[in-house]
Parts: C-alpha cells; structure tokens; sequence
C-alpha cells in the first residue's frame, strides 16, 4: 500500500501546482466556443469567401488572400476576453494569480499550436493542388514558406500567440491603471517606435534592417516569442497586484 508522506514535499507541491495549472486550462476551455469552434468557423468562412473571390477573378496569374489575418485579431480579442471575463471568475474559486497566468498562457499556447498545425496543412494541400486548381493562395505564402513547413508552422505560431499576449496585456493594464493609464502607456510606446524609425533613417540603416527580416523565418520567430516573454513577463508583474 502506497504511503503518501513517501513523496517528497517539493515534489508532491509541484505535482499540486501542476494540477491546479491544468485545471485552470479546463476552465479557459469550458466555453469551447471561445477557443475552438468560433477560430474554425472563420478559418472555414475565410477559405471559402477566398475561393469563392478567386473564382470571380478573370486572372491567371497567381492570386493572394490575407483573410487568415482575421484569425490573428480574433486571438487579440481573446486575450482581451480571458483576464476581463474569467480572472474575477477564477478568484472566486481560489485560483492563484500565478496558476491562472501560466494556465491562462498554456491555453494560449494550445491553441496557437493548433492553428498552426492547421494552416501548415492547408499551406500543404494548397501547394499540392496549385492552389486549389485556382491560383489562389491563403496559407502558402512564399515567405512564410522560404524555411518550409516546419518554418512556417513556427512563424505562425509566433504571431498568434503574440497577438493573444498584446491582448492580454493590454486588459491587465486597463484593468490596473484604467484607461487614462492604458492611453498613456500606449502613447510611450507609439513615441518609442517612432523615435526608433527616427534612428533607422538617420543611420541609412533600412537596407540593413530589410536584409534582417529577409534573412530568414528563425530570427524573426524568435524575436517575437521573445517579445511574448516580455511582455509575459510585465503582464504577470500586474497580475500580482491586480483586484478582480
């Protein structure tokens, strides 16, 4: 018969923490239609309202759909969506800040995974048949595709998952510092990219920062899950401090 005060205390606290974390992915996941059905239905409006527009297009050259870029605001408003409406629900259930952050994220994540995987296989069957036999492409972009699938799962891994966190992060603030604080923190940050931009012009460096981007898929993913841990980072830093 199994004794419990065998387990080491660490690990059975971390094996607890690793439950409530999970338990925190089952509640962001009890309303599927946030996370699940409501991305699949655009992504499906999407490809048809673009095959039915390729259809219509008396061209027969290559034809191009940004459509997909719906799912990655969609990601915005569902960040936005999981501190507003579940952090007050998820206190009253004694939820720890910090499990409903890493359970919140790891939703997040799960879902950012998944569309990936999708758009990679339709970037693949896109691929296959030439465009769904109508020149027409939605998720094979050749300069997502420049590193393959594997690269292009990871770039749009990365955007989507960055779209949720500068949701999320954005709600923390407000909910923080109200929105006079959210306008100002906002404002900075427009200052900080313009005065950026200023610095690039002045150092003739735009060719420079051009060849970076085009340097390959890795780099760029890379930045931007880097972005996605900081501002991880500062949203969890809020969080402590937040009242529901």
């Amino acid at each position: 018969m199994t004794s419990y005060a065998s387990t080491p205390a660490p690990v059975a606290s971390a094996a607890r923490r690793g439950n409530r974390i999970l338990n925190v992915v089952r509640m962001q996941l009890v309303n599927r239609m946030t996370f699940i059905w409501i991305p699949l239905v655009i992504l499906v409006g999407v490809f048809v309202l673009s095959v039915l527009i390729w259809a219509m297009i008396p061209y027969g050259g290559p034809k191009f759909s940004g459509g997909s870029q719906a799912l990655m605001w969609y990601l915005f408003a569902v960040g936005l969506q999981s501190l507003t409406l579940t952090f007050p629900f998820s206190q009253a259930m004694s939820v720890t800040r910090r499990e409903f952050f890493f359970g919140t994220f790891l939703t997040a994540a799960l879902c950012a995974a998944s569309l990936a995987v999708l758009c990679t296989l339709g970037g693949l069957v896109e691929a296959a048949t030439h465009g769904w036999g109508l020149n027409g492409w939605l998720f094979h972009i050749d300069w997502m595709w420049s590193a393959g699938p594997a690269g292009a799962a990871l770039i749009v891994f990365a955007v989507a998952l960055l779209m949720f966190t500068i949701g999320f992060w954005s709600a923390t603030v407000y909910k923080r510092f109200g929105g006079l604080g959210l306008a100002i923190v906002l404002v900075g940050i427009g200052l900080v990219l313009i005065g950026a931009l200023w610095i690039i012009g002045r150092l003739n460096a735009w060719a420079a920062v051009f060849a970076w981007l085009a340097g390959g898929l890795l780099p760029l993913s890379l930045c931007l899950l880097g972005l996605v841990v900081v501002l991880g980072a500062t949203t969890f830093a809020m969080l402590r401090r937040l009242t529901p």
